[in-house]
């Protein structure tokens, strides 16, 4: 995937309604670049195109761009959050057990099956959100890998 051109990204933080700034084009590339960063990489990368920026201000960014609709925040069970730039689909995760790689998995078929509840309790029901937890492809083959497999995430 190739980075997004910092003009069309001030255009989204204007369209958006934000204030465009240096940190904020570069956090918003980043995010979209990485896949599934947390606040620690992102603050990395923002800081390899603009230099230096504060974690809080990192923090503050990252609220406001999610906020706004540009990005995704996930929060695995037991993992601190992660952030997406892949948003206005129903897409859902896949979690390594053991290393923590997260993975983009579509919904199952048809329109929005996965909008469907058994039960909605009154609720106008707009967004699902599932968590598949399991093996990495690596995780799975290196040894002690059945232990792991068997074990439920922490909450």
């Amino acid at each position: 995937m190739t980075a997004p051109r910092s003009s069309s990204t001030a255009d989204e933080l204007r369209g958006a309604g934000l204030r465009v700034t240096a940190a904020r084009v570069a956090l918003l590339e980043t995010v979209r670049v990485g896949d599934h960063l947390g606040v620690e990489a992102i603050a990395s990368g923002v800081r390899d195109r603009v230099g230096h920026i504060s974690v809080q201000a990192v923090y503050e960014a990252l609220h406001a761009l999610t906020a706004a609709g540009l990005i995704r925040r996930i929060e695995p069970a037991g993992s601190p959050a992660r952030f997406e730039g892949r948003v206005g689909d129903n897409h859902h995760h896949v979690v390594c057990r053991s290393c923590g790689v997260v993975a983009d998995v579509d919904c199952g078929v048809g329109d929005a099956p996965c909008l469907t509840a058994a039960e909605s309790h009154g609720f106008a029901i707009d967004e699902a959100e599932v968590i598949y937890w399991g093996l990495c492809p690596d995780c799975s083959s290196s040894p002690g890998s059945s232990a792991l497999a068997s074990a439920a995430p922490s909450s």
